[in-house]
């Protein structure tokens, strides 16, 4: 069994594209005679209406074992020099059929031909508001993008530069304070206000704690 993609290019090559090519080819020699325009307007005329019927009864019977290579070497009996079986096709099955059914065929070609101008009007008139829609949204998308994209693309921020660690004790001085004390300790712990110290928390902790002992160190100083 051949391969199902073999088989559909198999068909499609032997069944339409070497048939064409010889129509092609009778057309171009301008000397065609009318029996091979007849042999081949009936093969076309099969060809069309397997292909009608395949389209809806193909489900029931692609499932058959053999169904591809058939078909394959049904098209080339059509054709083939030696058994040219288009043409007792045509005359055994097709042709009563068609004459049968001619009228209501006739009649209802008839109304799909007369329709089909507006049906033509319909395809061209929503493929084109469907083409204008689609070109707005386009144009609505390329002007909502911002300009440059260095600007769509958001930017890290700046890390700041570092810079020295503060002094754990940043004093102020005063023009009305004295530079010295009495005690011979620094004038930055005993001669300036509190509102003039700057002090690290920790600092500031430790300095509150020496101050509170410094009483009693004087006091210990003096009984010595």
């Amino acid at each position: 069994m051949l391969n199902e993609f073999v088989a559909r290019v198999l068909a499609l090559m032997l069944g339409y594209a070497y048939p064409a090519f010889e129509c092609f080819k009778m057309m171009e020699v301008g000397q065609a005679s009318i029996g091979q325009l007849h042999f081949w307007c009936q093969y076309w005329v099969i060809v069309a209406i397997l292909t009608v019927f395949e389209r809806f009864f193909d489900v029931f019977v692609s499932w058959l074992p053999l169904y591809d290579e058939t078909k394959i070497a049904f098209f080339i009996y059509l054709w083939h020099p030696k058994t040219k079986g288009t043409s007792w096709v045509y005359a055994a099955f097709l042709r009563p059929l068609v004459v049968q059914h001619e009228p209501d065929i006739e009649e209802k070609l008839r109304r799909f031909r007369a329709k089909s101008a507006d049906l033509l009007m319909f395809y061209i008139k929503n493929f084109t508001d469907q083409g204008k829609s689609m070109f707005l949204e386009l144009l609505h998308m390329v002007v909502s993008q911002p300009n440059g994209s260095s600007s769509s693309t958001p930017q890290p921020p700046a890390t700041p530069e570092p810079s020295a660690p503060p002094h754990p004790i940043t004093i102020t001085r005063s023009a009305n304070r004295p530079s010295t004390s009495e005690s011979g300790f620094p004038s930055e712990f005993t001669g300036v206000a509190a509102d003039e110290l700057h002090l690290n928390p920790e600092v500031e902790k430790a300095l509150r704690a020496s101050r509170v002992n410094l009483p009693r160190f004087r006091h210990h100083n003096r009984k010595t």
